[in-house]
């Protein structure tokens, strides 16, 4: 099974360990690419990090979807060569991650989850729990020099290297819109694929798509199939997991060549 996860906004304030080194990143296939967006941010960033608001600073910040009072994030971006590094799995701090508890999983689950997931990157593309990054800011809207749009690129550079990783099983699909564009499963891998929504039902037949909690809600899903030892070898198998995990599962209309959607309804957020 293969679990694509969103990064988060949130990211350690600093890394722990050894400089980065893309050569040590999994998923090898990528790292001309990373070399290129890394260049690309690390210029922006550098051109822009003058506390002085000038033409270059506001472009940056603006490429990168930052406020003036953010401006640090560039002098941080700009030196990203020689930060200091973390395991993926710790540099992520957003809510997904707080409720998945990388930490406090057992040794088996914690090998699982470092086996299975893959977190989606604007700048990484995409890396496994136990790759070395250091903190970033670089959102899958920023628009780089040279690079152009980071989801158009990383669109035409993904597809066959996380086609390969997904292998012969099922994928759970819980990338959030914006980073889902950067891979659609092809059409012999989307009836593997369960890709998720979050409902929550306020009162009988009310229900609203949540958003924060939406992120909550798949770290403990995340969690509790790893805790199981979870190892379905097909959608349906997976599916089945989640229901047997107690999670109300409501299964879409099945449409040809396209993943399978299921909501998953929570009355307690």
């Amino acid at each position: 099974m293969l679990i694509l996860l969103p990064p988060s906004e949130g990211k350690a304030d600093t890394g722990t360990g050894r400089r980065l080194d893309l050569s040590r990143l999994s998923l090898p296939e990528l790292t001309p690419a990373r070399e290129e967006v890394l260049t690309a941010l690390m210029a922006l960033s550098a051109a822009g990090r003058s506390e002085e608001t000038d033409g270059a600073g506001d472009a940056a910040l603006a490429a990168l979807g930052l406020t003036v009072g953010q401006r640090g994030e560039l002098a941080r971006n700009a030196r990203l060569d020689r930060a200091a590094t973390a395991p993926a799995g710790q540099v992520y701090t957003g809510v997904l991650y707080e409720a998945l508890g990388l930490a406090t999983l057992p040794p088996g689950a914690l090998r699982a989850a470092r086996r299975c997931v893959l977190v989606s990157s604007g700048l990484w593309g995409a890396v496994r729990l136990t790759d070395r990054i250091p903190p970033y800011r670089c959102p899958i809207g920023a628009r780089l020099p040279g690079v152009g749009a980071l989801s158009a690129y990383w669109r035409g550079v993904l597809s066959p290297v996380l086609t390969a990783a997904a292998g012969g099983g099922p994928v759970l699909d819980l990338r959030s819109a914006a980073y889902a564009a950067t891979w659609t499963p092809p059409a012999e891998l989307a009836g593997r694929t369960v890709t998720v929504r979050v409902l929550h039902e306020r009162r009988p037949g009310e229900r609203t798509v949540v958003s924060h909690f939406n992120k909550a809600t798949k770290g403990r899903l995340v969690r509790d199939l790893l805790l199981a030892g979870a190892r379905p070898r097909t959608a349906t198998a997976l599916v089945g997991a989640l229901r047997d995990l107690k999670y109300p599962v409501e299964e879409q209309p099945v449409t040809a060549g396209r993943p399978r959607r299921v909501d998953v309804v929570v009355t307690d957020l």
